[in-house]
Formats: structure tokens, sequence, C-alpha cells
């Protein structure tokens, strides 16, 4: 009986591992184990690991939000610190509270991704394409349970990502305590300047309108007409980005934003 027929006579699992070790078959049979090998731990450390990005991401946010409101502390503890906020869900059409939500469960970008809880905007200098109806504002109270700061959500487009933050403001809802972004993918060393100290010191003693009401907050080259107290200096070199940021900040800032919010806050109904 001849080779061939020996061959012919075995099984494909038999013939596979009379194989030579360097043949086409068996190099691509290691190739695609091993790949899926990888790709089952790679997941399954994914998995894993959910619960706690899921943490550090919180607890990036809170400190965020403890920077931008002056008071974080490195040596005290992030989550005993944030307790002197009260966070509360905005509805941003009547510019109140509502307790139609769990504040602790509620996700703003879920909801703004929700068609139950967004719109989708015709007029978008902001770049965000849909807007949640309701957001989670952060009230920073002093001693006496008066209004200290708000701290509001803010995002929108810059040259190629979304850039996330907060804007802290005094409780008149006018003067800018501090902006900050918690999450971009700017160029850096030019767009990615907005995480620069200098630059986001600009923003301390800021005003968003003047004293007509009308919204002047401009981040531009020149100081508007309005004057240096509604300019922030643009990022040098970053003019898509400086753009991105003037737009998202005057839309929230705006009638589409937070102004029925900031008018409440101003009348003492907040």
């Amino acid at each position: 009986m001849s080779d061939n027929d020996l061959n012919t006579n075995k099984g494909p699992i038999r013939r596979f591992l009379d194989a030579p070790a360097d043949s086409v078959g068996k190099t691509v049979f290691v190739a695609v184990t091993l790949c899926l090998v990888a790709s089952m731990i790679v997941s399954a450390a994914a998995v894993a690991l959910r619960p706690l990005q899921e943490v550090n991401a919180l607890k990036d946010k809170q400190i965020n939000i403890l920077q931008v409101a002056g008071i974080y502390d490195p040596n005290k503890d992030v989550v005993e610190s944030f307790q002197a906020f009260e966070p509360r869900v905005l509805e941003l059409e009547t510019g109140a509270f509502t307790d139609a939500f769990d504040v602790a469960s509620f996700d703003d970008r879920a909801a703004a991704e929700d068609p139950a809880t967004s719109v989708a905007l015709d007029e978008d200098p902001a770049g965000i394409v849909r807007q949640g109806k309701f957001v989670t504002v952060y009230l920073l109270r002093d001693d006496a349970g008066a209004i200290d700061k708000v701290i509001l959500p803010i995002h929108g487009y810059g040259l190629w990502s979304t850039l996330y933050g907060f804007i802290a403001l005094e409780e008149n809802g006018n003067d800018i305590f501090a902006l900050q972004f918690y999450e971009h993918a700017e160029t850096p060393g030019l767009g990615a300047e907005v995480d620069n100290p200098r630059w986001k010191s600009l923003w301390n003693g800021k005003k968003l309108a003047d004293e007509n009401g009308d919204l002047q907050i401009s981040v531009t080259k020149s100081v508007p007409a309005a004057g240096a107290d509604y300019h922030i200096d643009a990022l040098a070199g970053a003019t898509l980005t400086t753009v991105g940021v003037h737009n998202l900040l005057n839309f929230w800032m705006g009638e589409s934003g937070y102004a029925p919010f900031l008018a409440n806050l101003k009348a003492g109904d907040i």
C-alpha cells in the first residue's frame, strides 16, 4: 500500500497531527488559536475590570468638580470631600429642579442619547447633535446654607473631539469662578492647552452677561466691545479649539442651555 493510500485512509485530525510543524495548516491553526485565546483573555479582563473603571471614572469626575469649585484637597478623601455638594437634576427648559429621576443614578450622557429625554438640535453651534432635557448640577452652600457656587456641566466639539467639563459660577449666576475640562482629545501643545493652569486661571472673575442681561462672554483673540470683563484670550495656535470653546460656552450659557436656571437663581427662586 502506497503512502498516498495510507494518507487517504487517515482521518482529518490524524492527517493534521502527522503534518510537518511548519506546514501551512498548522501555522494557520496556531495563529488563529492564539488570537482566540488572547481575545478571550482581553474580554474577560475588560469585564472583570469594568466595575473598577467605573469607580475610577466617577472619582475622577468628582475630583474635577472639587477642583473647579476650588475646594479640592489631595490629602482628603474624595468621597468625603464631595459630600459638600448638593447634586440636583435640572430641567433645562424650565430652569427648575425635578425629582423625576434618582440623582444618584441619573446619567447625563445616557439621557442625552435617549430620544425620550433629549432633543435633536436644528441649531447646533456646540456640535453636540442631541441635547439632554435634563442635566445634573451641583450646588455648594456656605455655612449658613446659602448658595456659594453652582457647578454646571458643559460640553461641545473642538477640533478633534468633544470636550466635557464644568463651569463654576458665583452665587449671583453671572461671575465665573473657574472653568475646567476633564475629558477631550485635542492636540497636545495646541488645543490641549485648555488644561494649562495659566489659561484656566484667566476665567476667574470674568462675567457672562452685561448689566442688561445680554450674554457677552467671548473666547477670542481680541477684546470685544463689551470689554475685558467678558473676554478670555484665545489659545495660541489652536483656532478651531478656541472657536469650539467659545461656541459651547455661549450655547450652554444661553437660552438653549442654562439661561432659565440662571434667571431663577438671580431671582432667588433656587
